[in-house]
């Protein structure tokens, strides 16, 4: 028998503030507005979730996208009680998201509109169950509700994947501070820095495909 002797993690000492430099300080949220510029310090992609209702595309932008589990495939989006449109399309067999490129900002303020056709003169196409996916995106997903969760003024909305790709010559779209951002090279080249190491079974949630 072999035996594995694991040391006690020693406490890490935290670092000195200079004098002249003030560290971050915890504050309760004051309001839904300043919760919303604080998450808006994280930049997110952009997702177009859609569907064929009575045979015309109906859908919705979230940037509340992220990956859940890769055994079963799993995704999440969050969608507010307040939407007119996820009603329509929480009913669907099968739900398309699409995750937008550099070049869709146009398609991303469209399908965030409460007024006009979403869909005008936007490339779009219908698989056979009817989920609705866009043209000259970086990745998309074939869905189907897996689960609806209600979380505050929101429901989370987790979701299997039937099929998906992507194209990684296309960037994505980037929502950071309300405002749409794009991914650009650092000066002198690109320079990809390896994430730390982490176990292959932390949490489920940790795993991005």
């Amino acid at each position: 028998m072999t035996v594995v002797r694991i040391a006690p993690s020693q406490p890490r000492p935290g670092r000195h503030v200079p004098p002249g430099h003030t560290a971050p300080q915890a504050q309760a949220p004051a309001s839904p507005a300043e919760l919303r510029r604080v998450f808006g310090a994280f930049p997110t992609g952009v997702t177009a979730l859609a569907a064929l209702v009575d045979g015309a595309p109906v859908g919705m932008a979230a940037n509340s996208f992220t990956s859940v589990s890769l055994h079963p495939p799993l995704l999440s989006v969050c969608v507010a009680r307040t939407s007119a449109t996820w009603p329509l399309l929480a009913g669907r067999a099968r739900l398309g998201v699409t995750v937008l490129g550099a070049g869709q900002e146009r398609a991303c303020a469209q399908l965030a509109s409460r007024e006009g056709d979403r869909f005008a003169r936007l490339d779009w196409h219908a698989t056979g169950d009817g989920a609705v996916l866009l043209h000259g995106a970086c990745a998309w997903f074939d869905t189907s509700i897996e689960q609806q969760v209600p979380a505050g003024d929101h429901d989370i909305v987790v979701l299997r994947i039937h099929a998906l790709g992507a194209d990684h010559t296309v960037p994505p779209l980037v929502f950071h501070a309300s405002r749409f951002r794009q991914l650009a090279e650092a000066a002198g080249g690109t320079r990809d820095t390896p994430a730390p190491h982490t176990p292959q079974r932390l949490t489920t949630t940790e795993e991005t495909p």
